[in-house]
């Protein structure tokens, strides 16, 4: 695949934060709920007030290890905090607490989609726990600007890519398949409205071949989209002033999304400008064989392993698996249809799938729903099509019965019988109603006889509509077949 862009290589690599899923913070035991009042969730520790000391998160710990394992890392029996350093009204102590050195997971790759059909493997640098800092509010007032320290200390994960990625849509596919990984393993919900996944993003051109040209650094995206946007408008920014003779700076920028643009925000500092350090206050985590192994067997399935199974044990296509794995909700409701089916997985399954991703996502997309919010259980999809395949009704009548059912959340079922929709499996009624067909318009048998074959598909509307759309169509069709050929020999 040629990733080649007007003649340059586009080198991005990703460093992503995630919010982890803990009910304290790092360092302190304060909450770390969202949406509530400014600064009620601040602790000594989280104002950096004098003699406060930090006590480790265990199970910040552990959701970093879990995440290790969701990417195939490393992960490290011996990492260590230290004090990186900068000055921000929202940084109290003039230092965040984070790992350098030493990080709790090293290495790891993640496998994505692209666009021809073909897989890209991306390797991963680290994932190191770190905490956030508060947040700076400037539009209040036109005098003040205010300082919220409830995100002070919260546990985040930064998961640091390797430059792999040839072009924002990697790029976007890449914090995709990461994203689900985390929500996979629990570690991170992910929730990137509420900033508990952002992403900044690393960007350089060169012509193929080259070393890496200068990296400017897109920070604090916090949609796909956004990403994908942002991408675009720095690819072509740089190379409009590479071409023009000018030099890209190395640089720190934001996204606009408003405009669509990234905007100069400060220089780009590198590591020796944070001086960091190891945190005088805490020890080296030190991880037994035994805690790591627990947390490893106790994972989930994870979403590659869970899309090949759906293949090979649903015989359904990659394209549809992909849809049913992307949330591990959707995917546990998909096996749960299949399983509540009066018929074999190989029977069933492909129609379910069908059924979900076409007629269920489409009014949940519709009310800006998630699949936990159906009224109906979802046993009930597997009812529907448990009728269509043992032809109790077609599935032009299924489709009828779905939008009754959603709308009064009656079983497949009660709707078929309550409403005489039993589809017509009579050979000789049907037979009847065909010729009956045939005989009031010859006109179009005649012209089909003469070779306007197309007309067939009239004969079928007419009989299905004679039936008020309860013939069984496979009994249709071949019926049809058989008097029209034998009228016509």
């Amino acid at each position: 695949m040629n990733n080649l862009i007007k003649g340059w290589e586009i080198v991005i690599g990703l460093e992503t934060h995630a919010q982890v899923s803990t009910k304290s913070k790092l360092f302190s035991s304060s909450p770390t709920e969202f949406g509530v009042d400014p600064n009620t969730q601040v602790s000594f520790y989280d104002g950096t007030m004098p003699g406060m000391l930090p006590v480790l998160n265990e199970n910040a710990i552990d959701q970093a290890i879990k995440s290790g394992f969701g990417i195939k890392g490393t992960v490290n029996r011996v990492s260590r905090f230290d004090r990186k350093n900068y000055f921000y009204p929202d940084l109290p102590s003039g230092y965040q607490i984070s790992q350098f050195y030493y990080p709790i997971v090293s290495n790891g790759q993640i496998e994505i989609d692209l666009q021809d059909g073909t897989k890209k493997v991306i390797e991963i640098e680290r994932i190191h726990l770190e905490q956030d800092a508060g947040k700076s509010i400037h539009d209040l007032s036109p005098e003040f600007s205010y300082i919220d320290l409830n995100r002070s200390g919260v546990p985040l994960m930064e998961i640091v890519s390797k430059p792999d990625m040839r072009s924002s849509y990697e790029a976007m596919q890449y914090v995709k398949k990461l994203r689900m990984i985390l929500r996979y393993v629990g570690s991170s919900d992910c929730n990137m409205e509420r900033g508990n996944l952002r992403v900044d993003a690393n960007i350089s051109i060169r012509k193929p071949s080259d070393p890496l040209g200068n990296r400017v650094e897109i920070k604090n995206i916090n949609s796909i989209k956004f990403l994908g946007q942002a991408l675009d408008y720095e690819i072509e920014r740089q190379i409009i002033e590479v071409e023009s003779g000018k030099t890209i700076v190395q640089e720190t920028r934001l996204f606009d999304s408003n405009i669509g643009e990234t905007k100069s925000m400060r220089s780009k500092e590198d590591a020796a400008d944070y001086r960091y350090f190891p945190d005088p206050d805490l020890k080296p985590v030190i991880l037994s064989k035994e805690r790591i192994a627990k947390i490893k067997n106790e994972l989930p399935e994870l979403p590659d392993a869970k899309k090949q199974r759906f293949i090979s044990e649903y015989s359904i296509t990659e394209t549809d698996a992909n849809v049913l794995i992307e949330d591990k909700i959707i995917a546990d409701y998909f096996e749960k249809a299949v399983k509540s089916s009066r018929f074999a997985p190989l029977e069933s399954a492909k129609l379910i799938a069908n059924w979900m991703i076409g007629e269920l996502f489409a009014i949940l997309n519709k009310d800006g729903r998630s699949i936990e919010t159906i009224d109906f259980p979802i046993e009930y999809i597997a009812e529907l099509v448990d009728l269509i395949i043992d032809k109790t009704i077609s599935g032009k009548i299924a489709k009828t019965v779905f939008a009754k059912m959603t709308e009064t959340l009656s079983s497949p079922t009660k709707i078929v019988k309550d409403l005489g929709l039993v589809q017509i499996q009579d050979k000789e009624v049907i037979r009847k109603v065909i010729k009956e067909i045939i005989a009031n318009n010859q006109k179009q048998a005649e012209q089909y006889k003469t070779g306007k074959t197309q007309l067939f598909g009239f004969f079928v509307g007419q009989t299905m509509k004679a039936l008020q759309g309860k013939g069984n169509p496979e009994m249709i069709n071949n019926i049809l077949k058989e008097i029209l050929q034998r009228a016509f020999d």
